[in-house]
């Protein structure tokens, strides 16, 4: 009955595509060559950021149709912090009443960097913390990359009103270390964390480290749902909340390890612009899903009216496994980012577990 209410919600949220998050691509050059980066930045990559002026275009087409304090800007990359305008970013988009917040690695989140954001109107901060030291540094490829992002995390975490999120890529290696990471996240009182497993694409497509057999997923599952129930039953509302991604359906355990049951938002909710103007839905997807471009003559909230059959209606994803499977009218296929550049399904949560 659950899943019925939440497919024809679904429906009706589709219909409405009220677009309420807007992630940009700023950079794709980073500080960092994680092992498991699905998009392959470097420090110099060849290619130049893009110029703060041609967002700012694109918003102020944006802002004529929907009202700027009604969808929050994402500034991602990349690592963001990488460009040296990243305040005067933050700035001149809140300006223009769009609220905003960052994804980083957190390695070049200094104190007064950090000061200097939040007086440009920094909502809300997603960092990234892999579990503990040795298997943050190993996943991370740097020595002292933990000691770095953990010193921006208390930093952030010290600020009044700042929404502090930790994601944290669950694999082979930090798997062990989850029950004492998750203790060691409660002393710094963060407002979320939030677990993902590895899309097996780019640098982790053939790597067995990074992906978790079928048990381990069932554990996974089991272990934050029981967390969700401990603290619904001390009914903590002040306390950590800790959830599953949104990469993928996962059956019985649906409404028990997220706040909702899943969804894929991209090109419902969620849009996005990436660093050659191509216009999609969240910047995990791949580039062949792009809708237009605006460095093309397009208008981002034309092509959002008028665009992204691809992602609002997901029959097309009935091949292969999706074929016969009992839970595709509630699954839809998963999310466009677990589909290879031919359509293909390359993961599925319930069939595994």
């Amino acid at each position: 009955m659950a899943l019925e209410r939440e497919h024809h919600r679904q429906n009706r949220d589709i219909r409405r595509h009220r677009l309420s998050r807007l992630y940009w691509e700023c950079t794709v050059r980073c500080n960092q060559s994680c092992r498991h980066c699905g998009s392959r930045c470097r420090v110099i990559d060849g290619v130049n950021d893009m110029p703060l002026g041609d967002f700012l275009t694109m918003l102020s087409g944006v802002m004529l149709q929907q009202e700027p304090a009604d969808i929050f800007v994402v500034l991602a990359g990349g690592e963001p912090l990488m460009r040296p305008d990243i305040v005067e970013c933050g700035r001149r988009i809140g300006e223009m009443g769009f609220p905003w917040g960052i994804e980083t690695n957190g390695t070049l989140l200094s104190a007064d960097l950090l000061a200097k954001l939040r007086a440009a109107g920094l909502r809300s901060v997603l960092i990234r913390l892999d579990g503990p030291e040795h298997e943050h540094n190993w996943l991370h490829n740097s020595p002292d990359a933990f000691a770095h992002t953990m010193q921006a995390l208390k930093a952030a975490c010290a600020e009044e009103e700042l929404e502090v999120e930790v994601e944290t890529c669950v694999n082979q290696r930090n798997f062990d270390y989850l029950q004492p990471f998750y203790v060691q996240l409660q002393t710094l009182h963060i407002d979320r964390w939030t677990i993902s497993t590895v899309t097996p694409s780019g640098l982790t497509a053939d790597n067995k480290e990074m992906q978790l057999d079928s048990y381990q997923l069932r554990l996974l599952m089991q272990f934050i749902t029981d967390i969700r129930q401990r603290a619904a039953s001390a009914d903590d509302e002040a306390g950590m909340k800790v959830g599953f991604s949104c990469e993928g359906f996962v059956g019985k355990y649906e409404g028990k390890v997220r706040d909702g049951f899943f969804t894929c938002q991209a090109g419902i909710s969620k849009g996005g612009v990436n660093i050659a103007g191509e216009i999609g839905g969240c910047l995990n997807i791949r580039h062949n899903y792009s809708q237009g471009n605006i460095y093309e003559g397009d208008e981002f909230m034309d092509v959002w009216n008028t665009c992204f059959a691809e992602y609002r209606n997901h029959r097309w994803m009935r091949t292969g496994v999706c074929t016969h499977c009992k839970a595709f009218r509630y699954c839809r296929g998963n999310g466009l980012h677990l589909r290879d550049t031919k359509g293909n399904l390359m993961l599925c949560h319930y069939y595994r577990l």
